[in-house]
């Protein structure tokens, strides 16, 4: 299968090869991950990357102590997707947090109390999405790790103050530092990534709307609206009320673009209390196979499918036969037969 590498990649090799230190080398080869194709046809370069990368992170360190590019500022991926919290100082993201997930940061009434990334899982229905805050985006704060972790997210939530007079601006300079990173946050990706300038990296994006308890928050949320509503979707919240916390759940999975999807073996009946294999809309019956199982790509023969009851589909399945390349969705229950 080929690799189908991309221009961003490419670009982002061509620093990896220019590049003179390690640290540019490790921030040319995060790139390289976060922007390549994830498919069976990438995975011998995938695992040579990987490889490179763990290898520039231990000379590293070895040379100059912990980095601002070592293992300690790399959070890997858990879960059905990773959604990173950015901002500016004072937010509200370490509350917002603890809200989504079960995680406990440190949570203060003064700027830079996160200093490191702080990860928590968030239940949602029958999975669990991970949620990273990270240290506010400021001038005198900014360091390059950060735009590493927000590359190879999912989905970015951009916080915002609603008792804030000056949200407008903080939100400006949050989107120019980050692309100084060559990141983009947008509101929603394009089908075709056309970017003029191949190096920047594209971010689907939120705005979360926070403190919106606060006395000034109605006229500071028109504000905001009016200036960024065509630019991103915007989402209240309160960490105080729990306003507006449920409908960001639910979008942060939709945003994700995935389906769950259930095995049981041949005549058994299937446990809905175990967690289900997450994919990414559009998968195969074929793609259920490989993650089960990577031989069972080579062994599968074929396989029934129960439809639930949410299923979208005007056409319902109950245990009918189907080929490889049948195309799956959110809750069908899949029997493998080898």
């Amino acid at each position: 299968m080929p690799a189908n590498l991309t221009p961003q990649y490419l670009a982002a090799e061509k620093r990896y090869k220019e590049a003179v230190t390690p640290q540019e080398k490790i921030e040319a080869l995060e790139e390289m991950m976060a922007v390549m194709p994830k498919h069976k046809g990438t995975e011998k370069l995938q695992a040579d990357l990987k490889h490179r990368l763990a290898k520039l992170r231990v000379e590293s360190e070895r040379k100059h102590g912990p980095s601002k590019g070592s293992t300690m500022h790399v959070v890997p991926k858990e879960g059905a997707g990773q959604a990173v919290l950015v901002g500016a100082p004072n937010v509200g993201k370490s509350s917002l947090l603890a809200r989504l997930t079960k995680a406990t940061p440190e949570i203060g009434d003064y700027p830079f109390t996160t200093r490191m990334p702080q990860p928590g899982m968030m239940p949602f229905e029958n999975i669990q999405i991970q949620i990273i805050d990270l240290p506010p985006i400021a001038l005198e704060s900014y360091e390059p790790w950060i735009g590493g972790i927000v590359r190879q997210a999912d989905l970015a939530l951009m916080v915002v103050d609603l008792s804030s007079d000056e949200l407008l601006e903080e939100v400006d300079s949050v989107l120019k530092i980050l692309e100084g990173s060559r990141i983009r946050l947008i509101g929603s990706l394009p089908v075709e990534n056309d970017d003029n300038v191949p190096a920047v990296i594209s971010k689907k994006t939120f705005l979360v709307a926070n403190k919106s308890d606060s006395p000034n928050a109605r006229d500071n949320l028109t504000i905001l609206r009016e200036f960024f509503e065509k630019q991103f979707p915007i989402f209240t919240a309160s960490t105080v009320t729990n306003e507006g916390l449920e409908p960001l759940r639910h979008a942060i999975f939709e945003s994700l673009e995935v389906i769950r999807i259930y095995t049981k073996p041949p005549g058994k009946k299937v446990d809905l209390s175990t967690a289900p294999f997450v994919l990414k809309i559009g998968s195969t019956v074929l793609d259920a196979a490989r993650a089960v199982h990577r031989d069972f790509e080579n062994t599968l023969k074929f396989a029934r499918v129960w439809s639930s009851a949410r299923s979208k589909s005007i056409v319902k399945f109950d245990g009918q036969m189907v080929e490889r390349a049948h195309h799956l969705e959110d809750g069908d229950i899949l029997e493998l037969h080898m």
